[in-house]
């Protein structure tokens, strides 16, 4: 999208706070448009950074008079509503609206595009792709959903680079387009990492939420290559099954081993140490090394690059330790990722036992007929603990939960649950640490827990 003479684009962002928009706009800024915004409500640490690139609204909430008609595009946000009044003056002023994915896909449309897709993983294959590149110095514009070290922003559009590397979420686009946002891609390279039911306000079945994959395979360009992970059996029937004239490549785990707590990866006689773990890390960076390949990496460039991937914020991030204990948090919310994230710590430090603590925050988590679905994911931690705010319930209007629904739902006798912040805060500061590691796990913030503070202090206490 470009205009037909040398000025500047007029955007408008409507809900400019969130994650994801907030990063393209001072991606767009950046690149030389002139950039507008408003909310209703904007939190750290979007409001911080769009002060740093003076982006940030002079007041908080909506003002149709924000919507004028030297205004080039505007941008639209999930958080706004069908009957937002800026988005009504712009339909009526005849303004191109764009969704967020939308125009993505107009910046790449010259470029070739790489989308990463599946309920869990997209961020961490996402992250290991760019830490790649940019170490083997391949040029790439991006959007990734969380903030990755070595990076200054989610969302990087230039010009020239010849690639696009974007993050699929299978969630909405937005309020006036109902489509999920990996549809709007229509990618050159795919990489599907697996498929575990999300979204349930969404897609009400499981079947209608694997349709969702189907019709994205379909949309990579004739020609293209597809990479998805071979053990899902699920992604493995669509996959095969597909019509679409395009290249498949199935990957599983890597060679490696376990040694004093540390993965080593193993190719062509040689070893690499990494600095993440966990089968799920694995097999997600099996899958970002295929992608790296159509790119021009070599395996051999690839495993020596990986090597100083620390990971994606949030994801397995290591918070604080001592010889006794390891303090992590991950974004893990979903029973597939809880799982699997439970499971790779566990394997990591065989000889420590796991306090595992894990918050029901999204609308599939805390819905009582979706419970059921986290039978036996925490069954491998020694203390396993579950928190949820009734207040939560209540802005979802969902029907309140109790401790005995949860502890039914995960089949677990050992779970204890918490409903209040501070008793959680107190029973984690009192637990014995000795050879014990503590993994947190949320989409949340265990309603202000400042976990890096926690670990600090549980260091602290011990001898």
């Amino acid at each position: 999208m470009s205009n037909s003479n040398d000025d500047p684009m007029n955007v408008h962002f409507i809900a400019i706070g969130g994650s994801a928009m907030h990063n393209l706009a001072i991606a767009l800024h950046k690149k030389g448009y002139r950039v507008t915004g408003s909310d209703d409500e904007i939190f750290e640490p979007s409001k911080s950074r769009l002060s740093e690139y003076d982006l940030l609204p002079e007041k908080v909430g909506w003002d149709e008079n924000n919507i004028t008609g030297e205004l080039d595009a505007v941008i639209l946000g999930m958080h706004a509503r069908a009957d937002n009044p800026e988005l009504l003056k712009a339909k009526e002023l005849g303004i191109k609206i764009f969704s967020y994915p939308e125009f993505l896909f107009e910046q790449s449309k010259k470029k070739i595009r790489v989308v990463i897709g599946g309920s869990h993983g997209k961020t961490t294959i996402t992250a290991m792709i760019l830490h790649v590149l940019q170490k083997t110095n391949i040029d790439t514009d991006y959007m990734v959903g969380a903030q990755l070290e070595g990076f200054d922003v989610m969302v990087k559009l230039t010009d020239d680079a010849p690639f696009m590397i974007l993050e699929g979420d299978e969630y909405l686009t937005s309020p006036i387009d109902l489509r999920p946002k990996f549809h709007l891609y229509q990618p050159n390279i795919a990489l599907l990492s697996g498929i575990a039911w999300d979204h349930i306000n969404v897609f009400k079945t499981f079947d209608d939420y694997i349709e969702q994959f189907r019709i994205f395979i379909d949309l990579i360009k004739t020609g293209g290559s597809l990479v998805f992970c071979e053990n899902d059996e699920t992604l493995r029937k669509i996959c095969f099954d597909t019509e679409n004239d395009i290249e498949i490549f199935p990957y599983s785990s890597p060679d490696y081993f376990i040694k004093d707590g540390q993965t080593i990866l193993t190719y062509c006689g040689k070893q690499f140490p990494i600095k993440v773990f966990g089968e799920h890390n694995l097999l997600n960076l099996n899958g970002a090394r295929l992608v790296c390949n159509q790119l021009g990496v070599s395996n051999g460039d690839f495993y020596k690059a990986i090597q100083s991937f620390t990971g994606a914020s949030r994801r397995l991030e290591l918070l604080a330790e001592n010889t006794s204990t390891s303090i992590y948090k991950d974004f893990a919310h979903s029973p597939s990722k809880l799982q699997a994230t439970v499971k790779a710590v566990k394997e990591q430090f065989s000889g420590k036992k796991l306090v595992a603590c894990m918050e029901l925050h999204t609308f599939s988590s805390l819905s009582q007929n979706f419970l059921s679905h986290y039978k036996g994911t925490m069954d491998l931690a020694d203390v396993p603990l579950i928190y949820y705010n009734p207040h939560a319930l209540q802005l979802k209007k969902l029907p309140p939960l109790s401790p005995e629904q949860i502890k039914s739902g995960f089949r677990n006798d050992k779970l204890e649950v918490f409903n209040d912040s501070a008793q959680l805060y107190e029973r984690l500061v009192r637990e014995n640490w000795e050879d014990k590691n503590l993994l947190m796990m949320s989409s949340g913030d265990f309603d202000g827990i400042p976990l890096e503070n926690l670990a600090k202090e549980i260091i602290r206490m011990q001898p």
